[in-house]
């Protein structure tokens, strides 16, 4: 039963984003701010829309209302648990995805780069035949992938039986089973034996040093999505020494390696690594023809 002084979503929304700035909590998986993130959070747990916040606002909540939203802003303020988690919701782009503690979070500067069929190394994206993408986590990525090639068949590997457990659920909400396999896989080890158009991947790559300096939020996810190794390169090493017999003649590897373009250069300058833009800079996301990858 409701004991606090709040009676409507105004006064929640002022206290959680208090509580959030006090307990100076991490945002780094969908919201920027406390703000953001507390009318998020709010809306999804009174299941309103999550685009319209105004006209809810000093609407009167029920007790029980007030008490769900209460729980949850203990949770992400005491557990500091990222707000998916919470909610087993996550959106990238226009996407949304079911996601729980089995898998990362779904963030990628890729996800970016899909709508445009990663003009200008893609000219007929209609000419797509085969996609794979490793360390699919949520199979966030693989959907969007299947979904902007609609005459590619998109192979989506990871290592994690439980993530794949995850992506099986939204490859289901999106009625993808025809066109995307889900793969359990050590990288290429159980891939297919055939000639892929694009080789995309978000993978593990945060370095040992960093890892060590993570947010509580991001501890929370699996280490097995995050950890690179020393110089976060380890799994990017066996992606890029692979691609070459698994890429058509025209082939790409896209590779998303975050803040780590420091350590991708020293391990990966040689072949003329080429940087795509995104909202975020030049500095996240490399490619690599298949024609570099035969060097």
């Amino acid at each position: 039963m409701n004991t606090t002084p709040f009676t409507t979503p105004r006064d929640l929304l002022r206290y959680a984003v208090t509580r959030f700035n006090t307990a100076k909590l991490f945002f780094g998986h969908g919201s920027v701010e406390a703000f953001d993130e507390a009318a998020y959070l709010i809306l999804h747990t009174l299941k309103l829309p999550l685009d319209r916040l105004d006209p809810f606002l000093d609407a009167r909540l029920l007790p029980e209302e007030i008490d769900a939203v209460m729980a949850v802003i203990d949770r992400r303020t005491n557990e500091r648990v990222p707000a998916a988690y919470i909610t087993n919701e996550a959106w990238l782009g226009t996407y949304n995805f079911y996601v729980d503690e089995r898998t990362i979070v779904p963030r990628s500067f890729i996800a970016e780069l899909i709508p445009q069929y990663f003009a200008p190394w893609v000219n007929e994206p209609e000419n797509v035949a085969n996609v794979l993408e490793l360390c699919t986590g949520s199979g966030c990525l693989a959907i969007m992938l299947a979904d902007a090639f609609p005459d590619a068949h998109v192979d989506a590997v990871d290592i994690s039986a439980d993530a794949l457990e995850v992506a099986k659920k939204n490859v289901a909400t999106y009625k993808l089973e025809d066109r995307l396999t889900l793969i359990q896989s050590d990288l290429y080890a159980n891939v297919p034996d055939k000639k892929y158009d694009l080789i995309i991947t978000n993978p593990p790559y945060v370095n040992s040093s960093s890892m060590s300096k993570l947010p509580m939020e991001y501890r929370a996810e699996p280490e097995l999505a995050l950890d690179g190794g020393k110089d976060g390169m380890d799994l990017v090493r066996k992606i890029v020494a692979g691609a070459a017999e698994r890429l058509t003649d025209d082939g790409i590897l896209i590779v998303e390696i975050g803040n780590e373009r420091e350590f991708a250069e020293a391990a990966f300058g040689e072949l003329g690594l080429t940087w795509l833009t995104t909202s975020n800079g030049d500095d996240m996301v490399f490619l690599l023809t298949a024609d570099q990858l035969k060097l």
